[in-house]
């Protein structure tokens, strides 16, 4: 898929359309298609020439990979060009297919699906800040508002504001004011697309010295990010992380800043959240079933990472399902989200099985705990990644990893450490194969200890070592856990 966007254009190859993508290349350039669009009229004519050169590129990566199919999207600065129409008949004839130049409705609706595949069930205000325009839209779980196109993308507003960000802060407030809905913003999250903001976070990452650099589902609270924003919009060369920023975007991040202080004054949300799918996976994700749209996007990821590195997928998929009869029997409630979690640190519980006994927990938190994961917030990952590394490395070591133990909160951390108890008990039991999971069984017995039952046509795999890995699960709990086999 290739975007032409105003600022930049981008050159993506998927695996292929599934509810959760998979990359297999990503390449961009920072054309300024839109530069001086709104004292020209027309496309930046070195832009131009950048971007015609890169296609004939674009199309033999997409070929080299053996792309099926070669979708093309185009937005604001071509669809409002006196020129746009002439650029994109050039590209068609290079790149050897239709471009669907987007209007700005159909450029809010696919950026409202970006959303509504990167999160499950959002809930809130989506803004989509390209180089040209804001696409701004409600969503709500799959449904969506109307939504609105302005004239406040970066570059852009730029150009308007004649370099000055307080101009362009006025700007943005009188054409906001044309968006009465974002008053039903009020006390909801605001979900942030575009590669302005997405590097707005990552400066503010790095001016916290955030843990984890995860751009997706990436969080600010309005006060924290208030002083923050008001700093960028005042200028960014004198901030001490900007050196790890692009150059090429620094200029707009104030820019960026002051639409986002804006639209938090406007609509009043909860939290800003940031996203790391937009408008092209919006589209992808307009090309599934209404099935597959309803389908859990970090369970399918979860599932087929476990196809791919598990040594039975069927055996994660059974301890994914039990696992939630283990919880019950040991009193643990849960949320919709907690469930969730849980299933996926089951389903991801064996990927590190090929690395060296010493380093398998450490590869499997890293591969969770920086993995291309959508549909989870980055406590829930910390969850899941610290499930597994004490699955492998033991309940009891408060050194292991302490910038997972930092994003997850004490309720996360508790519960990764009683979910990898049970995953080390299991373990032992299985040798990690299918077939005996559904038959353990819970019990509560007449003492007032709760007893994990193995069928005695298995009493062989009883033994000392799961028999210390209950007691070790017991001490987690609090409770009297014990093993025994049926019947006796």
């Amino acid at each position: 898929m290739i975007d032409i966007g105003s600022n930049s254009i981008r050159l993506v190859i998927y695996e292929g359309v599934a509810r959760s993508p998979t990359m297999l290349f990503n390449e961009k350039m920072l054309a300024g298609l839109g530069k001086g669009i709104v004292t020209t009229g027309e496309l930046d004519p070195e832009g131009v020439t950048r971007a015609v050169a890169e296609f004939r590129r674009f199309r033999a990566l997409s070929e080299q990979a053996g792309a099926q199919a070669l979708h093309v999207l185009a937005t604001a600065a071509a669809r409002e060009a006196r020129n746009g129409p002439d650029f994109i008949h050039r590209a068609e004839d290079i790149l050897g297919t239709e471009i669907h130049v987007l209007s700005g409705r159909q450029e809010a609706k696919y950026s409202a699906y970006g959303v509504m595949s990167g999160f499950h069930r959002p809930d809130g205000i989506v803004g989509d800040l390209g180089g040209g325009s804001l696409e701004l839209v409600a969503v709500e779980g799959q449904s969506m508002g109307d939504g609105i196109t302005l004239p406040l993308g970066g570059l852009r507003l730029r150009e308007m504001a004649g370099n000055s960000v307080a101009k362009g802060t006025r700007i943005a407030r009188r054409e906001l004011a044309r968006a009465d809905w974002l008053k039903e913003g009020a006390g909801r999250p605001f979900y942030c697309v575009g590669g302005t903001w997405r590097n707005l976070a990552r400066l503010h990452m790095l001016e916290t010295g955030y843990p984890l650099e995860v751009m997706h589902h990436y969080e600010l609270g309005i006060e924290q990010s208030a002083d923050f924003l008001k700093r960028v919009a005042a200028g960014v060369d004198k901030m001490p992380s900007i050196e790890r920023i692009s150059k090429n975007r620094r200029a707009l991040l104030p820019y960026g800043a002051a639409v986002l202080q804006e639209i938090i004054r406007s609509a009043q949300p909860s939290r800003i959240i940031f996203s790391a799918l937009g408008v092209r996976e919006g589209y992808l994700y307009s090309l599934l079933s209404e099935e597959e749209r309803a389908s859990d996007p970090l369970i399918s990821a979860a599932e087929e990472l476990a196809i791919l590195r598990s040594r039975s997928v069927t055996h994660a998929r059974e301890l994914a399902d039990w696992s939630g009869s283990a919880f019950e029997a040991l009193g643990i409630e849960e949320t919709e989200d907690e469930a969730r979690y849980r299933r996926a640190a089951c389903l991801l519980a064996d990927i590190g099985w090929r690395a060296h006994p010493e380093y398998r927990g450490t590869q499997s938190l890293n591969i969770i705990a920086h993995g291309s994961f959508i549909g989870i917030d980055h406590p829930g990952r910390a969850f899941i990644a610290l499930a597994n590394l004490f699955r492998h490395e033991g309940l009891f070591n408060d050194a292991l990893s302490p910038q997972m133990r930092e994003l997850a909160t004490p309720r996360y951390l508790e519960r990764a450490r009683l979910l990898g108890g049970i995953l080390r008990v299991v373990y032992l039991l299985t040798a990690s194969m299918p077939g005996i999971i559904p038959q353990l069984k819970w019990k509560k017995r007449e003492d007032g200890a709760i007893a994990l039952v193995v069928p005695a046509t298995h009493a062989a795999l009883m033994g000392e070592r799961p028999t210390g890995r209950m007691a070790h699960l017991a001490k987690v709990t609090g409770l009297n856990l014990v093993l025994e086999v049926a019947g006796e």
